[in-house]
């Protein structure tokens, strides 16, 4: 089984056809996850997960963060990158931008805040995990070598801003957003990379922002219109994964595997 996983976001929930794909069903402590095993034309293989389910239904508070976590532990997965389509919280990063994160603040409240679970997946003592470096600095560094490899322009680093949802956020959200410090916005950024972090894996995130945030934005947001601007840099951001995935794949010590208590 492979040791790197993708895990797409809105827009970025299936592969080309070019790829040979198996499905397989990862029953965890959390319920059920499903993933896929990517085989590629030069042999090499990649684990994909969809974030939103089969046929995107799932909404970004819905989603079993958790269970998708244990699922890539499960199959023995140690590294992961993840793509987000986010709103901008500012005008000089406009749609189309393709952003690698390296902080976040979490706005999220109706999700579970760790992990670890008393109940359902105890350990050993109580966890506080270090977050000086929000995302894996190898994987981040793959990303941005990568990106130069291919010519393709990216904004380096940037701070994700994560909201509940489902709904958009308001006007005066946005102000106080990016005021904080904000770049981006999105509903589904956390807290899977605080949970990738907690369970010993190394995780970095690739935001395409798909429009500017309310209140920024010329009229009003609509779900469609963010799924059709993700089609244009989708492709690239594809290759930017599978090329970096495969660059970093002699990777082997890294300290975001090792969750400090």
């Amino acid at each position: 089984m492979p040791d790197t996983a993708i895990i797409g976001g809105t827009g970025m929930g299936h592969l080309p056809t070019e790829y040979r794909i198996d499905r397989i069903d990862v029953p965890t402590r959390f319920g059920p996850a499903f993933v896929k095993l990517v085989s590629r034309a030069d042999g090499s293989e990649i684990v994909f997960l969809s974030r939103h389910g089969e046929g995107h239904l799932l909404p970004p508070h819905e989603i079993n963060y958790r269970a998708n976590i244990a699922a890539l532990v499960e199959l023995g997965v140690t590294r992961v990158f993840a793509t987000n389509g986010v709103g901008s919280l500012r005008e000089d990063l406009s749609q189309g931008s393709i952003v690698i994160l390296d902080d976040f603040i979490d706005f999220t409240r109706g999700r579970p805040l760790s992990y670890w679970d008393s109940v359902l997946n105890p350990a050993a003592s109580v966890i506080h995990t270090d977050f000086s470096a929000p995302y894996c600095p190898n994987l981040r560094q793959a990303l941005i070598e990568t990106a130069s490899d291919l010519n393709l322009k990216i904004v380096p680093t940037g701070t994700y801003v994560c909201t509940d949802g489902p709904r958009f956020e308001s006007p005066a959200e946005i102000r106080v957003f990016a005021r904080m410090g904000g770049d981006v916005v999105g509903m589904t950024g956390l807290p899977e990379a605080v949970f990738a972090r907690e369970a010993g894996l190394c995780y970095a995130a690739v935001c395409i922002i798909t429009n500017l945030g309310a209140g920024i934005a010329p009229g009003k947001l609509a779900h469609a219109e963010i799924v059709d601007a993700m089609a244009a840099p989708s492709a690239d951001v594809r290759d930017l994964l599978m090329a970096a995935a495969k660059q970093c794949s002699s990777v082997r010590n890294c300290d975001c595997r090792f969750p400090r208590g």
